[in-house]
């Protein structure tokens, strides 16, 4: 059996978890616009933007810093992956389908749960579990960094709307 893991982070947030929470359940049409460094596209491959177990394709740009020649190298690949939502407690899911990190990922769960803190502050707690496909494949920490990058700089994007 491969190694598997999860990685658990919390990024703090200036709007409200509502806000959040509807940024990444109704509106990822918005992300290129919002964070194009991170996101270029997104499209429904089926079913509808905001409904529970769609399935959507995201065309991004995973970067990555070389720490032996401090090169900073971006890569762009592309990530489907099955949406499902829980209202109740403000959490979207990723489940990977297909993709470039699905090559070397035979589990890609990634869980955002929007959590109010204050009146106008909030935190994303992140949980991502993954399963590697054989023990050649590097842990994907590169991945839980793009993920806790992308919802950092959302931040500033629902603030502003």
């Amino acid at each position: 059996m491969a190694t598997s893991g999860t990685y658990v982070t919390e990024v703090p947030l200036k709007g409200t978890a509502e806000k959040h929470y509807k940024r990444w359940r109704n509106e990822n049409h918005a992300f290129p616009d919002a964070v194009g460094h991170h996101i270029q596209s997104v499209t429904v491959h089926d079913g509808e933007w905001d409904s529970h177990g769609a399935i959507k394709i995201w065309n991004y740009t995973l970067t990555n810093k070389q720490y032996v020649n401090l090169e900073k190298m971006e890569k762009q690949e592309v990530f489907k992956e099955r949406r499902e939502i829980d209202d109740e407690k403000k959490t979207v899911t990723f489940r990977g389908l297909e993709g470039h990190v699905m090559e070397q990922l035979k589990v890609y769960e990634a869980n955002f749960q929007f959590i109010p803190k204050s009146e106008d502050g909030s935190v994303c707690k992140i949980t991502f579990n993954w399963e590697k496909r054989n023990d050649d494949f590097p842990d994907p920490s590169n991945y839980m960094k793009f993920i806790k990058s992308l919802a950092a700089d959302m931040d500033d994007h629902v603030i502003k709307a």
